[in-house]
């Protein structure tokens, strides 16, 4: 395990030759707080954030958004935004767009990316203006927005913003603050992680109910601060929950972490980061490690401890054997940046802040890194029929084995079924699966009988798709989008 520089061969009148510098891919401008999200195509698009430099930590969010392509590799231009961002959010529709939401100085507007023609386009503005909330894409296809004020839905075929129902009531004046985590469980629930006890959204009632007290130790000593600001959660192959970090103005910076399990709905404590961290990163790896990476930290002499600014130190959560070990040094010490795990397998690690010990903030970073991991595995792949027509998927009706050709149609509401690689050996996390780009419900995914190292995927074909022979259908798994094959669709 290893960072490895991004190099490049530099031609003459190389039109990315302006971000080279000692070999180091620089963005256009330096951001923290900003957003990153892998494109269906596995490019990035990096969005907003903020440029604070050592002396001027009041710098307008930024409005600009750029292209990080891994194929060449390069950075180029994507334009700007409709109004500057930091501390909002961007979220991969299943049709290939991009949905940004909030943030400073957005007065609640949302807008979308549109990968296909390179254009923003604005869209309709949350009930009510927040920044540090989360949004999570949901199994109806539904984008849930929880945090930072009251929580609210939208939906991407209105392009409106409704109520998502009320928080607990007990718990509503701690959700106020950037102290939350938004996580899809399995059974598509979101679990909603805060302290002193956590919460449970089910869109199928549109209502919060109470989840179980979670754990946070501090000086060996379990303790209940009425909030945690800065920590992570990430959903793991096995379908239980890392809480990881964070912090408390009366604490100051946790290395504990917790794991919620949603069959009993019960948080345990788990074992202990090397490093105490707020504000850090969590990527799940596609074997089933966790990285963490970067944040703010402290360190502890005797019985006082004093803050440390940033880190670049890095370590990995082993779920087999509940365990942190060490995995290497970032290039530079960050918080508040990006970790986006990439079609290669590696991870792309983009801007953030850098402080330094007694407060002192040294300004926002352009710098982008690639950690590379031991084990490193493709995106999930779905296979075309032989002999069919161009683009024709292998996907056929469950009932009679066809395959959902123009001869043979798929309709609304029938189970279809197909082979994926990609997926996890015995993973409790299912993927997405999008026709048309709407999301499918999935009745299984598992082992293919009889073909090892092939998995079966079967799902409901939804309603209200554009009839034709070419309907196009993608899968989605650990935020990595397969190839596109068609099926027709009466």
């Amino acid at each position: 395990m290893k960072i490895k520089l991004i190099l490049f061969l530099l031609l003459p009148g190389a039109a990315m030759a302006q971000y080279l510098i000692n070999g180091i891919l620089f963005m256009e401008s330096p951001r923290a707080s900003h957003t990153a999200t892998l494109l269906q195509d596995g490019r990035v698009l990096i969005a907003g954030g903020v440029n604070e430099s050592c002396c001027s930590p009041s710098d307008p969010p930024l409005a600009s958004a750029e292209i990080y392509d891994p194929a060449t590799p390069s950075l180029t231009s994507a334009g700007n935004m409709t109004t500057g961002r930091s501390g909002h959010t961007a979220t991969l529709l299943p049709d290939g767009r991009v949905l940004i939401v909030g943030g400073d100085s957005s007065n609640g507007t949302a807008e979308f990316y549109d990968p296909s023609t390179g254009k923003f386009t604005a869209t309709g503005s949350l009930l009510m203006p927040q920044s540090g909330f989360n949004a999570t894409l949901l199994s109806n296809g539904k984008v849930l927005i929880t945090g930072g004020a009251d929580a609210e839905l939208f939906d991407p075929s209105t392009g409106q913003f409704t109520s998502a129902g009320p928080y607990v009531a007990s718990l509503t004046g701690g959700f106020t603050t950037n102290a939350t985590t938004s996580t899809l469980l399995p059974d598509g629930t979101v679990l909603f992680a805060g302290e002193p006890a956590a919460q449970i959204y089910n869109p199928a009632t549109a209502t919060f109910s109470l989840s179980g007290s979670m754990y946070v130790s501090f000086s060996g000593s379990q303790v209940a601060p009425d909030y945690v600001d800065g920590q992570t959660a990430t959903l793991l192959l096995n379908g239980t929950v890392l809480v990881a970090g964070g912090a408390n103005e009366d604490f100051g910076i946790f290395n504990s972490t917790e794991l919620y399990n949603p069959a009993s709905g019960a948080f345990v404590p788990a074992a202990s980061m090397l490093s105490p961290r707020e504000d850090h990163t969590a990527t799940l790896l596609p074997d089933g490690t966790v990285l963490m990476a970067g944040g703010l930290s402290e360190h502890c002499d005797g019985n006082s401890c004093f803050f440390s600014g940033s880190e670049s130190n890095m370590e990995l959560y082993d779920p087999t054997k509940g365990t942190f070990s060490f995995a290497g040094y970032m290039l530079y010490p960050r918080v508040s940046h990006t970790a986006t795990l990439l079609n290669t397998g590696d991870v792309l690690i983009a801007g953030g802040d850098a402080w330094g010990g007694f407060d002192l903030n040294y300004g926002s970073l352009a710098q982008v890194e690639l950690y590379h991991p031991a084990f490193v595995s493709s995106p999930p792949a779905l296979f075309s029929a032989a002999g069919g027509a161009p683009g024709q998927g292998a996907v056929w009706h469950a009932t009679t084995g066809q395959l959902a050709s123009s001869q043979t149609p798929a309709v609304a509401g029938e189970i279809l079924s197909m082979y994926v690689r990609g997926l996890a050996e015995g993973g409790a996390i299912p993927p997405q699966v999008a026709v048309g780009g709407r999301l499918a419900e999935i009745l299984y995914f598992g082992d293919a009988p009889g073909y090892p190292g092939y998995y079966q995927v079967n799902f409901s074909l939804p309603s209200g798709l554009t009839p034709g022979p070419g309907v196009p259908v993608r899968l989605n798994y650990l935020s990595r989008t397969s190839n596109e094959i068609a099926i027709a669709v009466q």
